[in-house]
C-alpha cells in the first residue's frame, strides 16, 4: 500500500497581504516561504506550529476557488481551553468551548471567511 500524507492545503484568499499578516503575526503560525516568482504569482506558506500540513495562499494560485469557501479546515490540540485563551488572546474571534461525544471544539474564521475548526480529541479507553 502506498502512504498519502497531506501536506498542504490551499486556502483561497482575497489579499495575501493580509492573509500572511493573520495567520503569521495574529495566529503565530511559522511563515514558512513567501515568494514572488513573477508579477503575477506569488506562494506563501505557513505552518501551524505541531503540524505536518501546511497551508499555502497567494496570487495567482488556487485561482478557481473563490475567496473565503474553504470550510472547516481542522487542527489537533492537547486542550481545546488552551486554544481558545491563546487565540482570544491573540485578538482572533473564536467560539465558545463546544463538548461533544466526539471531541471539545473551539471555531474560528480567517479574515475572508475560510473557517477553522479546533478540536481536543476525547479521551480513548
Amino acid at each position: 500500500m502506498v502512504d498519502y500524507r497531506i501536506e498542504l492545503v490551499f486556502v483561497p484568499v482575497a489579499d495575501a497581504d493580509r492573509s500572511r499578516a493573520f495567520y503569521g503575526d495574529t495566529l503565530g503560525w511559522p511563515v514558512d516561504h513567501d515568494v514572488r516568482v513573477s508579477d503575477d504569482l506569488r506562494f506563501v506558506q505557513v505552518t501551524p506550529p505541531g503540524s505536518a500540513c501546511s497551508i499555502a495562499f497567494g496570487e495567482g494560485i488556487g485561482e478557481d476557488m473563490a475567496p473565503g469557501t474553504l470550510r472547516a479546515l481542522q487542527v489537533v490540540v492537547a486542550s481545546a481551553d488552551e486554544a481558545r485563551a491563546d487565540l482570544v488572546a491573540r485578538g482572533v474571534d473564536v467560539s465558545p468551548v463546544e463538548d461533544l461525544a466526539w471531541g471539545r471544539f473551539v471555531h474560528f474564521a480567517d479574515p475572508d471567511g475560510n473557517t477553522w475548526a479546533v478540536q481536543e480529541l476525547p479521551t480513548r479507553g
